[in-house]
């Protein structure tokens, strides 16, 4: 007799009945197939009995038995999409709520806050009206060339 575990003891009915209806259509697709459950079992690579527990929906077969079972009736494409995290909406719901509680967090802050300090280049020109969008004309500065060694730059 095999042990039970509390999470098996604990499973919720949604999850039972889910089960239940895979083994459901699995079974009914082995059927339609013409194929005796001891064919069925030996593509599968597992007893007769395991094919049983898995057409009834029995929770301890393993996953990858009745991912194995999906893929023989075609149906296992979608496998990696059940846990796909954009899928998941109460993670993706909760990422909202945290960026709104962010962004008024960080709009808090502003108001609290002064303006940085503006600083303009040696040299440089603005020119614009107080309050609208002002144009920065900086003149070109003479740069270092590489040495083309990364790291060392030469100054002269």
């Amino acid at each position: 007799m095999s042990k039970s575990s509390l999470a098996l003891d604990t499973l919720p009915p949604e999850v039972s009945r889910s089960l239940q209806t895979l083994g459901e259509h699995c079974a009914l697709a082995r059927l339609r197939r013409k194929e005796s459950q001891k064919q069925w079992a030996s593509r599968l690579g597992v007893s007769v009995p395991t094919l049983i527990r898995l057409e009834k929906g029995d929770p301890t077969v393993s996953m990858g038995v009745s991912a194995t079972a999906l893929w023989l009736i075609g149906l296992s494409a979608g496998l990696s999409e059940l846990a796909d995290p954009a899928k998941d909406l109460r993670a993706l719901e909760s990422d909202v709520r945290e960026a709104s509680r962010l962004r008024v967090r960080r709009t808090r802050a502003s108001r609290t806050t002064p303006p940085p300090a503006t600083r303009t280049a040696p040299g440089a020109a603005v020119s614009g009206d107080a309050g609208s969008d002002a144009e920065v004309t900086v003149p070109q500065v003479a740069q270092p060339y590489e040495t083309g060694q990364p790291g060392r730059i030469c100054d002269h």
